[in-house]
């Protein structure tokens, strides 16, 4: 429900009764930070949804959001390709707009649009109050290096709600994004070694506790900062493929979709009863394009000596994977190696990679074109 007060240019949303905390995070303020987030989300997708468009959605992903509200606030949404980036704080000093860096100097999560969001937990209600662009922040907004955000003065921010979709639909000409430069990815040992530092519950802003050249790089890397968010609660190992065949997919995964399944190899296949075997595979459902995928992960070889076939297919029987489509499997740190990918140059069954790795080694999967919420994982071995 939409509210307005008199004589304000303000949007009002109200926040849904059924609004759901999620418990799970390191420390009292980072639970809080996530309350006050999912607050503001659950108010004002649904408007986004209803004034721009039905698909309006959380990016990369649902799922996600414990982790990036662990660690950083803000929210972004998608809207066709434009991005939103819901920016929620309780302050009543509607003054400026302070946006932490991670949204505006991070390549892969800057967004198109700033939202300032009041949010009033006690009243029900949240306030858009005033918008600013990427462009803006980096140009005109201040920094501050002592809680890495980037400010912009109520004077520079827009206040009437109502013209953002009015902006977005006619200023295409005016570009909402500035060029910021990509932060490398971080070697593996490095990234793993800052993992267990800034794993510890006990750094309580681990955001702040390292060069953001250092903190970009990590937690860029969809993997790196899902492991971190769930060594800072505490979770064991959740992407463990042997755990999974062994004792069955865990839940984080479940929730995105792998599932394990048994395979009776046809007694055509086997030469005997006896030689007839169960195959044990992971597998995950994908929309790729407007239709459905099954990416399965299934061991081969001798079981000391094994190695994995990560094979594409369409999940419709008897349908193709288009030409053009790629499957291909990184190293934990993003470092190609031969014979990595696989490439349907015209309509193919199925795509494939095998790879053998070692005890506990990491690999991430990628196809093009990109899966509907998608995001970078490191499945062990």
């Amino acid at each position: 429900m939409t509210f307005t007060f008199a004589n304000s240019p303000d949007l009002i949303l109200e926040i849904p009764e059924t609004t759901q905390h999620h418990q799970g995070f390191s420390h009292p303020s980072s639970d809080y930070q996530a309350y006050l987030n999912q607050l503001c989300l659950n108010a004002v997708l649904p408007w986004l949804q209803e004034e721009f468009t039905p698909q309006a959605k959380v990016w990369p992903n649902t799922t996600a959001l414990a982790s990036f509200w662990e660690l950083v606030n803000g929210t972004a949404i998608t809207v066709d390709a434009t991005r939103f980036i819901l920016v929620p704080s309780e302050s009543i000093d509607c003054s400026e707009l302070r946006v932490p860096q991670e949204w505006v100097d991070l390549l892969s999560w800057l967004g198109d649009y700033y939202l300032a969001v009041q949010v009033e937990p006690d009243a029900g209600y949240v306030r858009v109050w005033g918008y600013g662009t990427h462009a803006q922040l980096k140009n005109k907004g201040s920094y501050d290096a002592g809680d890495r955000t980037y400010s912009l003065d109520i004077a520079e921010l827009i206040t009437d709600i109502s013209i953002l979709a009015v902006a977005r639909e006619f200023c295409t000409a005016e570009p909402t994004r500035i060029a910021v430069a990509a932060i490398p990815t971080l070697p593996q040992a490095q990234a793993q070694n800052l993992i267990d530092r800034l794993g510890k519950p006990e750094v309580i802003t681990p955001r702040l506790a390292v060069p953001f050249q250092l903190w970009g790089g990590l937690i860029e890397h969809g993997g790196w900062r899902q492991n971190l968010y769930e060594k800072r609660i505490g979770l064991p190992q959740q992407r463990a493929v042997l755990q999974w065949l062994q004792s069955g997919v865990s839940q984080l995964a479940q929730n995105i979709g792998w599932e394990r399944w048994n395979l009776e190899l046809s007694a055509a296949a086997a030469r005997s009863v006896e030689d007839r075997q169960t195959e044990v595979n992971i597998s995950r459902r994908l929309a790729i394009a407007g239709q459905l995928y099954e990416l399965t992960i299934t061991p081969q070889g001798e079981p000391n000596t094994p190695y994995w076939r990560f094979q594409l297919r369409n999940a419709t029987v008897g349908a193709d994977i288009p030409g053009g489509f790629k499957l291909r499997l990184l190293t934990e740190d993003l470092q190609p190696f031969p014979n990595n990918e696989d490439i349907a140059t015209t309509a193919v069954e199925q795509l494939y990679v095998e790879v053998a790795l070692e005890p506990g080694e990491g690999i991430v999967w990628e196809i093009e074109p990109l899966p509907e919420n998608y995001e970078r994982e490191i499945l062990k071995f």
